[in-house]
This record gives C-alpha cells, structure tokens and sequence, in this order.
C-alpha cells in the first residue's frame, strides 16, 4: 500500500514538525528526512489502544500459558511487517506462590488480621478473574515464622542503621517496611543482613494512595486493597536466571553449568500487602514514636515496635525451571549487517500490566507496523534493526538477560539498544541514556509532534520539566536543555549496558500512576487515567521507532563523548569530596588526569566526527569501541556481572544509578584499599577509551 493512500494521515500537528536543516550523525539529512516524515505518518493511536487491549485481555504472569498466547500474538505482528521472527524460548528458575499467608495478633494473643485480602473496588471489570495470581514477590524464600514486628520506614540502609542506634534488634524478628526510595529486593536483603526472620512490604497512602490524590476508581491512585507485587531478586548482585549467571539458560544447557541459586536469592520470607491490610499492625505497634520523616499517611501515629504485634507468614513457593519465550523480529542491515540496533519491551505482567509493560510492547508493535510500512515500499536499513519482546522481565530481568547471554559476542558490534517498559502512564515525556546518546534523544523528540499541540515532543518535554528530579552535571553548562537522566537498574537496558556495554536509551511518558504492579494496572484504569485516545501510545510508537531507522542509517555514530567526558569529571569531582567528607584519604590525580586525557580525545573525535573524511567506518569503530573500553572484564567488586565502570545499580538502592560505582561504594564502605584499586582500574579503562577516541581521523 502507497504511503500517500495510508488511512490514518499524519494529523495537522505532526506535519507542522520541524525538519531540521543538519542533525549530529549525518552528511546529508534530506534523504533521511523523507524516510522519516514516511514513517511517522504511520503509528496509528486507534490501532495501538486495539492491541493494547488485546495483550491486557487475561493476567499474563511470565511462564504462564497466558504469556505464551502474547508471545504468539507479538510474533504473528512482526511477521505481518515483515520481519524475520523467532520465538526464543529458555528454560529458567522461577517461583509461583501454592500457599501466601499473614496473621497477625496482639501481644496479648487476639487477631488482628488474616490476609492477604482480595483485591477489589466497585466496578472494576477486570479484579475477579479467576487467573489472577495472588499477591506473592517474585524470588521470596519459602517457610513458615512467627515474630515480633518492627517498623523499618522504607528499608533503606539510612533506616536500619537507625533501628541500630536505637538499639533495637532484628534477629528473629519480622521487618515491616514500606514501598518506595529504593528496590524492594534492596529492603529484604539489608533486612536479611541484619537476622531478621522475614519481611512485610506494604503500599502507604502517602507515597501512593489518597495523600496523593482521589483513589482508584475515582481517580488514579491506590486503592486500600492494592498491592504491589514484585521481584526481591538480589539485581543489584546479578540479573538473570539465577542458576546461569553469565550463561544463556537455554533448554539444552547441562545440569553441570548451573550454579546453586542462592547468590542472588534471599533466603528469608518476604510478602506484599496492601495499606489496608497493613493499618492493623500498624496501628497496635507499640514501643518508641517514629521520626517525623518516618511517619506515613494512615490516620494514626506510627510506632517503631517491636512491642505490641506478634505476626505469622506462610510461605510456601513452587520453585521450578520453566519456559520463557522472547520475541525476536529482525531486518537485515543492507551496508553493515553486522551493527545491530535493538529495539527492546518486555511483555510479562504481574497480572494485566496495561501500563507496565504493555503501554511499552503497544508503542513497540506501532513503531514495527511504521517500520513495515517502509519496507513495503522497498526500504532497507544500513544497519540490522532487531526488535525484542522480552520475556520474565518482571522476576528480574531474565528475557533480556539471557539473550545477551548469548549473543555476547555479537553484541559487541552492537550500535544502540533503546529500550521502552513503562511507556505510558500519563502525558509527561522523560528519557535516560548513556552520556553519549543523551543529545541523540533530545533531538529524535525534537523530530515527533506533540499530540496535544502543534508543538514537538521536545517543547513538551521542556514545558513540564522537573529542574529537581532531573540528572544534570556539576560543570555542565546551564543552557536551559532539557535533562536526560542515567540508566540505574530495573529494566531491560541493564544487560545490554552494564555487563557487554551496549550503548543505551529508556524512554517513558509518566503521570499519575499508583496501581503499578497490582491487579488495578488494566486496560478500564489505563483508559480511565492515562491515555483514554491513544495518543501517547502513538506518540512513544513514533520516538521508538524513529531512534531505531534514525540510528541504523545514520552515516557518523552520534555519539557525543565530549559530553560524556564533561559527567564523567563531575561525578570524579564528587566522590572526590565525598572522600574528603568521609574522610577516606585518596589520590584522585591519576584518575583526574586520565578524564582531563578522555575529554581531550573527546573533542578531537567530536570534531572528526562534525567534519568527516577518510575511513568513516574506520571512525565508526573508534567510537564503538570506545563505549566498550569503558567495560572491565574484571567486574565490580563482589558483583563480577556488572562490568561497566561508570554505571551500575547501587547495592543498596537496586534501582537508582550509582556513578563510578567501584569507586563510590568504596568510599562508602569506608574501604581505602578497594577504594584505590577502583580508581587504578577506572584510569585504565578511561585511558583505553582516550587511546581509542585519539587514533580518530
């Protein structure tokens, strides 16, 4: 079918989007720009909303026969556009709940409650579904404890020292903290570390329920008998099936090659329950008033404990090797087949998942039936395009990372992965990347209108940025962009960058959004709340999509390493302070004169890299490899896995990114010795990377 005989034209806002007269990667852009204006007149909002509601018409739990059904559809909408598809499947370590349980009683011995209770509210047509999976957290221990209950605020590192410096012991005790501030599976492990014999995590209306807003169905806040369920997966140690660290778990792997899992597992009870189920406990809790930061928003005060509640928790998890099945629709390159660019959205849910993810896997199939469209007009990329739709991302990011796993070797010719999951749950945009790509996003936004305006994504984006909650760099010049943040963890961007280094994106459209991970994340919350024409499906559809056909033919890698060189002497220049205020004595010269070395080669290769001449590809090695040279093979400290020596998840935070993370982790370890082997290995690496970028022409 002819593009200029489509169904659904590009709507008036979108044509009023700028051309841009150069953009960073290209000679030439007006050939591009056709192909471009081409496929963003594709992306249909009406199309998206109609699979949306098909990938949320039954809880599709990863492993289940339900996700076998999603992969199926997602392969059958690769074919169709004409991609070469394979569902890959691998056989893994996870759990499914037979038995969930918490009692609880006053020290006095009378009941307070037995839960989990149901979840429900009046009207939603979607909560009694007899395959929704009760509430249980993905990796949790199995067994069956009794204990007195401590508060522990959200579980952060900060509040268990606390509880430590108030004397107050955890061994054999049952930890209640609340969600928020940092990854649930970080709560467990601190509380794990500290004796404690299990853990109750719970959703508090201040954080997001009524405090924050009307609840759902009224508006798009927890209700009290949301819950939130959730891997406790020890990520932050290694991502992945835990039984094949570094291995792809395919059906075929032998026995041999498995691990015993318990490096990434807790081995305590852990379970999720909503504020409803919580308030009762809460409420009898005796012992000393909270701090004023720890009090939360239930109408009463908050007390640390451990007097006043004794509580019960049944456990009991079928663990098992079960099959996942990835995704993989592929185009091949015309010019270097050999340089992927991967499109990537998980597709299991912990129940609907209409936000997370399959706001993100709608989006994707847009951006794939845009893709198809050109090519059924006869183009072809320069670059192989791979799209994934991963499996199992939601038990700890397992699809993604054992096809990295596998494909390693491969990978390293791999020249982006732009990842999308929790695509749409309101009209803000936001974006994180590598340094080097932070200004390749920025301008992609500048190319997709705005749904609401005749604007661009990018002057949206701009209009409602948050200065507060933004990454910016210490020395970074204050030109009034837009911030693109860092990549942490928690999504399926972490192998790509962390353990092979593969250049990497994550896009996002927020609001107001408090029904993640319950059985309220469906399709009548999505229509209600975030997105009830599409548009933002479409909107995500078409900046997915043009990162993908932008990248793949673009003729210089837009990388820019001046800017990453520039954050890479901020976060140098913080933990050297943070050093002197710990005092942890340190020699940050060497590693500060090896960054002053990468940012030099930097602009040399910028500049190669605005004036191109000679052996383009040759220069496209140079600022591939340089991402790489970034990369220890060596791994972090106690964390081998992760290999990237500028970011990672931070051991206690999971998902929130810790910069130089060798280095940092150190210093807060108080440890001058790891501290000083860290920065030898970060001078080395920065020195390879400026060797690499030096040789450019």
């Amino acid at each position: 079918m002819s593009l200029s005989l489509l169904p659904f034209p590009l709507p008036a806002q979108a044509a009023a989007a700028p051309t841009p007269a150069s953009v960073f990667g290209y000679s030439d852009f007006s050939k591009q720009a056709k192909i471009e204006s081409k496929f963003l007149a594709v992306p249909d909002a009406k199309a998206a909303g109609e699979d949306l509601k098909t990938l949320t018409a039954e809880p599709h739990l990863a492993g289940t026969p339900e996700d076998q059904k999603t992969a199926e559809f997602v392969a059958k909408k690769f074919r169709a556009a004409g991609l070469d598809t394979e569902i890959v499947p691998y056989k893994v370590l996870m759990n499914q709940p037979k038995v969930v349980k918490v009692e609880a009683f006053t020290a006095d011995g009378k009941p307070l409650m037995v839960g989990p209770q149901r979840e429900e509210v009046p009207g939603d047509p979607f909560e009694n579904n007899a395959r929704v999976v009760m509430p249980f957290n993905g990796s949790s221990g199995s067994g069956d404890v009794k204990g007195d209950v401590v508060y522990a605020n959200y579980g952060r590192l900060e509040d268990f020292d606390h509880l430590a410096e108030q004397h107050v012991d955890l061994h054999g005790k049952i930890v209640m903290v609340r969600y928020g501030q940092n990854f649930r599976g970080v709560k467990v492990y601190i509380a794990e570390q500290r004796g404690a014999a299990g853990v109750l995590i719970y959703s508090d209306p201040q954080d997001d329920g009524f405090f924050k807003g009307d609840a759902y169905p009224e508006g798009p806040w927890r209700p009290d008998s949301g819950v939130q369920r959730g891997s406790v997966q020890y990520l932050f140690k290694y991502p992945g099936d835990p039984e094949t660290p570094g291995v792809a778990s395919t059906a075929d792997l032998p026995d041999a090659q498995r691990v015993n899992p318990e490096g990434n597992q807790p081995h305590i009870v852990s379970i999720p329950i909503s504020y409803h189920d919580a308030a009762p406990i809460l409420k009898a809790l005796k012992g000393p008033s909270v701090p004023q930061s720890w009090q939360g928003a239930l109408p009463f005060r908050y007390h640390v404990g451990p007097s006043g509640v004794k509580v019960h928790l049944v456990s009991q998890q079928d663990y098992q090797r079960r099959t996942i099945w990835d995704v993989i629709g592929k185009i091949k390159g015309t010019e270097q087949p050999d340089e992927w660019v991967v499109v990537g959205n998980h597709r299991d849910a912990w129940v609907y998942g209409a936000v997370d993810p399959n706001s993100g896997t709608a989006a994707m199939l847009e951006s794939v039936h845009g893709v198809g469209a050109l090519l059924k007009e006869g183009w072809r990329p320069k670059r192989t395009i791979v799209f994934a739709s991963w499996d199992a991302e939601e038990e700890g990011l397992i699809g993604s990372t054992e096809w990295v796993e596998q494909h390693a070797q491969q990978l390293e010719h791999a020249v982006a992965y732009f990842n999308v999951d929790v695509a749409v749950s309101g009209p803000n945009f936001s974006a994180a990347a590598v340094p080097s790509l932070k200004q390749f996003v920025r301008q992609v936004a500048q190319a997709v209108p705005s749904p609401t305006s005749g604007e661009t994504v990018y002057d949206s984006w701009r209009a409602h940025r948050n200065d507060t909650s933004e990454h910016r760099p210490a020395n970074a010049p204050n030109d009034g962009d837009v911030r693109v943040g860092d990549l942490g963890s928690g999504s399926d961007f972490t192998p790509f960058l962390q353990h092979v280094g593969v250049p990497s994106t994550d896009i996002g459209s927020g609001g107001a959004y408090g029904v993640y991970h319950s059985v309220f994340d469906n399709y009548a919350w999505y229509t209600m709340n975030a997105d009830p024409q599409f548009v933002y499906l479409q909107e995500m559809a078409r900046v997915l999509g043009l990162e993908a056909i932008r990248m793949a033919n673009t003729d210089v890698l837009p990388y820019d390493y001046a800017a990453y060189a520039r954050e890479i002497a901020s976060y140098l220049d913080a933990a050297k302070k943070k050093a002197a205020d710990s005092k942890v004595s340190l020699d940050f010269a060497p590693a500060l004169a090896a960054a002053d070395r990468f940012a030099k080669s930097a602009q040399k290769a910028r500049d190669a890299e605005d004036h191109p001449s000679g052996d383009v590809a040759k220069l496209n090695d140079a600022l591939r490899q340089a991402e790489a040279d970034l990369v220890t093979e060596a791994g972090l400290p106690n964390r081998p896995w992760y290999k990237h020596t500028i970011y990672a998840p931070g051991e206690y935070t999971g998902y929130a990114a810790v910069v130089i993370p060798g280095v940092n982790e150190a210093i807060e370890a108080k440890d001058p010795n790891r501290a000083t082997q860290q920065l030898g290995v970060l001078t080395k690496c920065l020195d390879k990377a400026a060797q690499t970028l030096s040789g450019v022409r």
